[in-house]
């Protein structure tokens, strides 16, 4: 039968059933993707977008940037019986996935599952998708795509061109119906985008982070929370941390495979410590005494096969000046470069021994006498 759409009234929604494709440019390998489809019911007006998968976070971000391209809501949204959509299918009363429903009650809208198994339901979006099938995958399946912002960037433009050309028997295409008659019927978007959230529950551990288990990334939580089980809320872009109801801290969600995100504000005491030396630290340190003190630092740390390995060995040698005096550790680091030993114990035994007081003429020569010495007349 035929049905007369009200302005503002439906969107309808749908996944093509053949995929589009990417092409990693370095390995060559080809990943299969999703084609969306969402068309207004009274000026057709259509919008279409790939998207790596159908699952909930893919599905809804679809759904919003179609209403972002529309400018709008509409009174109500009619999916298919997607599982991204609806957890249980039913002829009366369909149960809506809970991530969609809140979708729904951030946009102010209604969601209307169709009927399973009665594509006329929605008969509008399944033309659309023919009509993708001619105008979209005939062009691109021509052209090679080595990310989905290439292909979504070429889909745009074919959609465009689509949305203004003229509809069959009528002096006007799609975008100028829309702007006529459905553009000021459906409701303003909301002044903030829906975020898709996930959560999981996590023990800190004992370095005072806790893993979010899909990114295998490890984020910082105040050290006094060390033990606590806490509540991990995640979206694309953040991830917050709870207990009990309570937000310990936010941070940018990192996607490195076993990183960490750390705020030195959430370390105890030793563990802040610990995490700030690196090479410029002791440098700027060993400056702040004298250059000589900095080449001395610098040629420990190039004597060992890995920085640090030679921290410990710099804290110690920078630790004298508190010790001994900062004229004495100078005057030491300057006799360890004469005698090219970069070690603390050879600045450790300059102190110990004073030879950073005394003069060339000063320093021992030869070996003094000791019991336990044989001598040279022994090997004669």
């Amino acid at each position: 039968m035929h049905i007369e759409h009200i302005a503002g009234d439906k969107m309808y929604i749908d996944y093509a059933g053949e995929k589009l494709h990417i092409v990693n440019k370095e390995t060559g390998e080809i990943t299969d993707v999703e084609v969306f489809v969402s068309v207004l019911g009274a000026s057709q007006l259509t919008y279409i977008e790939a998207a790596l998968s159908q699952s909930k976070e893919d599905f809804i971000t679809c759904c919003e940037h179609a209403l972002a391209y529309y400018g709008g809501v509409p009174m109500a949204i009619v999916p298919d019986n997607l599982k991204s959509a609806v957890t249980k299918s039913s002829l009366y009363e369909p149960t809506l996935n809970q991530a969609f429903e809140n979708f729904a009650l951030h946009y102010s809208t209604t969601i209307l599952p169709t009927r399973s198994y009665k594509p006329k339901d929605k008969a509008l979006v399944e033309g659309a998708v023919k009509i993708a099938y001619r105008r979209i995958y005939s062009v691109l399946d021509k052209k090679v795509f080595h990310t989905l912002e290439e292909l979504n960037q070429a889909i745009r433009e074919i959609v465009e061109l689509h949305n203004n050309t003229r509809l069959t028997g009528r002096p006007y295409g799609r975008r100028v119906l829309f702007e006529e008659i459905e553009r000021s019927a459906l409701h303003p978007l909301p002044s903030l985008p829906y975020e898709f959230k996930r959560q999981q529950y996590a023990t800190v551990a004992v370095n005072g982070h806790v893993c979010l288990k899909e990114d295998k990334h490890y984020y910082s939580v105040p050290h006094e929370y060390i033990g606590k089980k806490v509540k991990v809320m995640y979206t694309s872009t953040h991830v917050e941390i709870f207990y009990n109801y309570v937000s310990l801290t936010v941070h940018s969600r990192d996607r490195k495979l076993y990183g960490y995100t750390t705020n030195p504000d959430h370390l105890a005491s030793t563990h802040r410590y610990l995490a700030e030396w690196n090479p410029g630290r002791f440098i700027k340190w060993a400056e702040s005494i004298d250059e000589s003190v900095k080449t001395f630092i610098v040629r420990l740390m190039e004597s060992k096969t890995h920085p640090e390995q030679s921290y410990k060995a710099c804290q110690g040698v920078l630790g004298f000046e508190r010790k001994v005096g900062r004229e004495r550790l100078i005057n030491a680091c300057k006799r360890a470069i004469e005698y090219e030993n970069y070690s603390y114990h050879a600045i450790k035994s300059i102190l110990e021994n004073k030879y950073d007081m005394l003069t060339y003429a000063e320093l021992p020569a030869e070996i003094p006498p000791h019991e336990n010495i044989r001598g040279e007349n022994y090997y004669q």
